[in-house]
This record gives C-alpha cells, structure tokens and sequence, in this order.
C-alpha cells in the first residue's frame, strides 16, 4: 500500500484519536486537527492525499471546509463521515459510515481509484468518488 498522509478533522478529540489510531494502525499516516481553524492550518501547511470531516462537525461547517479546500485550488478528496442516519454530503468528493471497517475499506477503495487515475484526471479530481 502506498504511503497516504491524511488529515482528520473533528470536534470530538476522544473519538478524534480514537479513530486517528486505528487509521494509523492500517497503514496511514495521520494529522489530527480539533477545529476548523486548526484544519485550515494544517491543511495549508501539509501536503495531503485525502481529507476526512469527522461526523461531528456541523454539516453547514463540513461543507465551508470543503469549499475553502478547493478555494486553495486543491484536488484532495475529501470525505465526510457520517453516522448510519446521516445523507450523503453531495459537497464531498464520498461520504463514508463511520463503522471503522466500512470506513477503513472506502478510504482504501477512493485511494486506489485515485491512485490508478491518469495524471490529467487526477489533477481534474473533483466529485468523481
């Protein structure tokens, strides 16, 4: 498996590290972020393959994230992580259950359809997931 850099963002920091864990322990490497602000942060500052919006950050909030992401002009995907009741964000490139398996195999799956992607459609990576 390639190295994949994520950053998780979260309002819940228990569950936060919790599941920043277990993605750590599947094989990627994790930054943790607290806030929208601490995301924003880090996001500019990091270079990353993949952006998780914890489900409990505010829809409204998920969405403003994503949209300040792309405003960067970046072409990471970005997953929402919903609970079982939740709909989809259609602002996000795939939304995810937060069943950490189903979580763990989707993250998986949206990294290897990236991966076999052609460099030109990579870089137009958009709502593809």
């Amino acid at each position: 498996m390639p190295i994949t850099v994520v950053l998780a963002v979260g309002l819940d920091s228990s569950l936060l590290r919790t599941q920043g864990s277990v993605w750590k322990s599947a094989g990627y490497i994790v930054s943790l972020a607290g806030s929208i602000r601490e995301a924003i942060d880090r996001f500019r500052a990091g270079d990353f393959d993949l952006v998780l919006l914890g489900d409990s950050i505010p829809a409204e909030n998920r969405e403003r994230l994503t949209f300040l992401i792309r405003a960067f002009g970046s072409h990471v995907p970005v997953v929402s992580i919903a609970n079982s009741s939740a709909a989809c964000d259609v602002f996000a490139d795939a939304t995810l259950r937060s069943d950490s398996s189903e979580l763990l195999k989707g993250m998986g799956e949206l990294m290897a359809k990236r991966s076999s992607m052609p460099v030109a459609q990579t870089m137009a990576y958009s709502n593809a997931a």
